[in-house]
C-alpha cells in the first residue's frame, strides 16, 4: 500500500489561478474530451465541513508539487481541499536512509504548503513493515537494539514536526509520526494479515507484538498532543481482520497504551464497497477512538465506460456517505485526487482511472459522488 500508518512524518508556492472543471475548451490539442463529468459546482472541503466533518483531503507527493503548476494550484484550492497527506516523504526511507542521518526536505515542503492554505496535515508514517532502508530490515538488530532504534526514529520525526502545523491532530500512519496541524499520527500501518494474525515484518520478528505499545509509547512521549492512529487496509467491512483491529485496540485501551484513532485505507475495487463500512466505522467508534477514510481510491479494470464512471460515483457517494453518517469518522482523504499520478496503475495491471479528477485534472462523475456522500 502506499501509505503509513504510525511512523513517521508529516507540508509554499501559492499559484491562485481560476480553474474551470468542466468538458476542456474547445481547440484544446492536449485535453481529450470524456464522456461523462462532474456536474456539482459545490467545493469537497466546504461540503465535508458542512456535514459535520473536519476535512476532505488528498495525498501528495514531490514530484508532482514541483513540476505541475496546475496540479499544485488545484490542491491548494482549501475549499477542495482542507487536509493533505505525504505519500512517501515522511516514510522510513525517506527520512532515515542511513542510520541516525536524518533528511526531511520533502516532508518540510508539504508541509509548508498545508501551513500556507491553511489545511490541516496528516502524518503518514513512522512504522511500517514496508520501504524501510535495508539498515533496518536486514540488519540483524538484536531486540534491545531494534527497539532502541525503533524509538529514535519515531521521537525524531515526530518531535521534527511537533508543533508546526496548528490543529492538533497530528495523524501518524504506522507508527506514528507527525504534525500539528491536525494533530493525526498514524504511528502503525498495516499490522495484520489478512486472517486477522500479525503480519510477519523486521520489528514483529525481532522485538514481538509488543513493538506496536512501544511505537504507540514512543509518540505521545514526542508529542502529547497529537492524535494517534493505526491505519490497515480489509477492515472496512466485517470480518476477522476488522475483529482483530477492533481486539487490538481494546487491548491498548484496556493497559493503558495511547491510541486515538483507526485509519480505514479503502483502496477499494469497483462495485466491491463493503456492504457493513458504516456498521464497521460505528463497532470501531464504539471502543472509543475516532476514524478516518485514509486512503481512498476505487480502481477499475480499463478502459473506462459510462458504465465504470457511473458505477464509480456511486461508490464513492456510498463510502462518503457512511463517513458522514457516523459522527467520529471524522474526514476523507482520497489517495491522490487525480488519476495523473495514482500509484495504482503501475501496481495493478491493466486497472487504474481510481480517482475523482482525470488524467487532466478535470473532475469526474465521481465527484458528484462525493458531494452527494456529504449531503446524505
Amino acid at each position: 500500500m502506499k501509505a503509513f500508518v504510525v511512523h513517521s512524518t508529516f507540508v509554499s508556492l501559492l499559484a491562485w489561478i481560476t480553474l474551470t472543471f468542466a468538458l476542456p475548451q474547445a481547440g484544446s490539442s492536449t485535453v481529450t474530451a470524456k464522456a461523462r463529468a462532474a456536474t456539482s459546482t459545490a467545493r469537497s472541503n466546504t461540503a465535508a465541513k458542512a456535514a459535520g466533518k473536519l476535512y476532505f483531503g488528498s495525498a501528495t507527493d514531490n514530484p508532482f508539487l514541483d513540476e505541475d503548476a496546475t496540479y499544485k494550484a488545484i490542491l491548494s484550492d482549501n475549499t477542495l481541499f482542507g487536509q493533505l497527506s505525504p505519500e512517501n516523504a515522511m516514510k522510513w526511507d525517506a527520512t532515515e536512509p542511513e542510520q541516525g542521518v536524518f533528511t526531511f526536505t520533502n516532508g518540510d515542503v508539504i508541509v509548508a504548503l498545508a501551513q500556507a492554505n491553511g489545511q490541516i496535515m496528516r502524518g503518514h508514517n513512522t512504522v511500517w513493515g514496508s520501504q524501510l532502508p535495508s539498515w533496518v530490515s536486514d540488519s540483524g538488530f538484536d531486540n534491545a537494539t531494534l527497539i532502541s532504534v525503533m524509538q529514535n526514529h519515531v521521537s525524531t520525526v515526530i518531535g521534527h514536526y511537533k508543533g508546526q502545523i496548528q490543529l492538533g491532530c497530528c495523524q501518524w500512519y504506522n507508527a506514528c509520526s507527525i504534525i500539528h496541524l491536525f494533530a493525526q499520527l498514524t504511528v502503525y500501518a498495516e499490522p495484520f494479515n489478512d486472517d486477522g494474525t500479525l503480519a510477519s515484518n523486521v520489528f514483529f520478528e525481532t522485538i514481538g507484538p509488543t513493538y506496536i505499545d512501544l511505537a504507540l509509547q514512543a509518540a505521545r512521549a514526542a508529542d502529547p498532543d497529537a492524535k494517534l492512529y493505526i491505519n490497515d487496509f480489509n477492515i472496512e467491512g466485517e470480518g476477522v481482520k476488522a475483529t482483530a483491529m477492533a481486539n487490538l485496540v481494546s487491548d491498548l485501551k484496556s493497559r493503558g497504551i495511547p491510541i486515538d484513532g483507526i485509519g480505514l485505507e479503502s483502496h477499494f475495487i469497483l462495485g466491491e464497497i463493503p456492504t457493513t463500512l458504516q456498521a464497521q466505522m460505528e463497532a470501531f467508534t464504539a471502543l472509543g477512538v475516532e476514524v478516518a477514510v485514509t486512503e481512498l481510491d476505487i480502481r477499475m479494470t480499463l478502459p473506462e465506460t459510462d458504465a465504470l464512471l457511473a458505477q464509480q460515483q456511486t461508490d464513492f457517494q456510498n463510502v462518503v456517505s457512511a463517513c458522514t453518517a457516523v459522527a467520529d469518522c471524522v474526514g476523507v482523504t482520497v489517495w491522490e485526487y487525480t488519476d495523473k499520478y495514482s500509484w495504482v496503475p503501475s501496481t495493478f495491471a491493466g486497472q487504474g482511472d481510481a480517482d475523482p479528477w482525470d488524467e487532466n485534472l478535470e473532475m469526474k462523475p465521481a465527484y458528484d459522488g462525493i458531494i452527494a456522500g456529504f449531503s446524505s
